[in-house]
């Protein structure tokens, strides 16, 4: 009977033991959970910057960008601010005129915004309302001239996919603005609806491969010599005439549709959802040092996860100093340098303008997902 009362005191025992941890477990996590929920409106608040504004009218010239600076230290964060606007269809999409009020969304900051309205003089004429132009991301002729001059193939393979001048009008082996040139289409650009009579087409020369830290390819960079316009073809020769050049156009020069620099909408800028890490691979032009507003090609892309209005932020290396009492060479800690925008991403590599500078970039510097 003894060994009954025994093993029924253990089980009340075992028993009680289990209630406790559960309801320690639930202690703990409730109270994690608050202090989460109670220090989440306090940390969103501090990305405002101190001199932030209350309300803040759009200004023609101003930039996506430029705006977000305004509210918070790190720009990237700015689509989080973005609430409150169900009678807003596209609210990232702002126009000169527009306010934007800061406000307390439930102990989040947030940002509203009333659309300006354009103010009419009333008169026997008909009058029409000037065509409005919702601000732009980044500095379009920042970005819009160079892509016109520069694009990237991601490898020798599809290089040779690509239409190219076998000859020049009347046998030249050079040719300019106003020129007529030949162009042999491949299996790949046959296609009527690639080259099509009248349009604009770019004509490309091959210039540096961009190579990897392994030694991998992973683009080929072609910069624009000129453009030209179909005019006729019969079969896989098509005779194009030659309508700008900024160099003179050779046999082997690549032909390609223009690029359009941005989609209809404009991106926001935002830091990618993955954890990405790379390089700062190359300056096209062949610029040492970088500074804002300046183009350069990063080892990352759409294979990366990169999209256009990413943002990534730019560390350098910490010097290397002599420990003063063992002579030890110590590596000082990398330092925070900038930012930068991607607006044209490829597979491997892409293009990024450089958003912020506190200090002088250059080749070599880390690039990666901004906390």
């Amino acid at each position: 009977m003894a060994r009954d009362d025994n093993a029924v005191h253990r089980r009340t025992r075992w028993a009680w033991q289990k209630h406790n941890a559960a309801l320690i477990s639930v202690i703990l996590f409730s109270v994690i959970l608050i202090s989460v929920l109670l220090a989440a409106p306090v940390n969103a608040w501090e990305r405002l910057r101190d001199d932030a504004p209350e309300r803040y009218t759009v200004e023609a010239g101003d930039t996506l960008w430029d705006i977000a600076a305004r509210f918070l230290h790190a720009p990237w964060q700015w689509p989080e601010l973005w609430r409150e606007n169900p009678q807003i269809e596209n609210p990232h999409r702002i126009y000169p005129g527009d306010k934007l009020t800061l406000r307390d969304c439930q102990g989040m900051p947030c940002i509203q915004l009333e659309r300006g309205t354009h103010v009419v003089k009333l008169s026997p004429v008909v009058r029409t309302l000037p065509h409005r132009e919702a601000i732009e991301p980044l500095p379009r002729e920042a970005v819009e001239a160079f892509l016109r001059q520069h694009r990237i193939v991601d490898n020798a393979e599809a290089l040779n996919t690509l239409a190219y001048v076998v000859a020049g009008d009347d046998q030249r082996l050079i040719s300019g603005a106003g020129d007529r040139i030949y162009v042999r289409l491949t299996d790949q650009t046959r296609d009527e609806s690639t080259m099509v009579r009248g349009e604009p087409m770019g004509l490309y020369r091959q210039g540096e491969p961009y190579v990897g830290a392994d030694g991998d390819v992973l683009g080929i960079e072609l910069v624009s010599v000129g453009e030209a316009v179909l005019m006729r073809r019969e079969g896989d020769i098509a005779q194009l005439e030659v309508r700008r050049a900024e160099f003179e156009v050779r046999n082997d020069d690549i032909v390609l549709p223009l690029e359009l620099p941005f989609a209809d909408d404009p991106f926001m800028p935002r830091a990618p959802r993955n954890q990405v890490s790379g390089s700062i691979l190359a300056v096209p032009g062949g610029v040492r040092f970088i500074g804002r507003l300046q183009v350069v090609v990063v080892d990352l892309g759409t294979q990366d996860g990169l999209q256009p209005g990413h943002v990534l932020r730019v560390d350098q290396q910490g010097e290397r100093v002599n420990d003063p009492r063992t002579q030890e060479v110590l590596q000082l800690p990398a330092e925070a340098a900038g930012a930068l925008m991607i607006f044209k991403p490829y597979d491997h590599v892409s293009y990024a303008l450089v958003v912020e500078a506190s200090r002088v970039l250059a080749v070599g510097d880390r690039v990666r997902t901004p906390r």
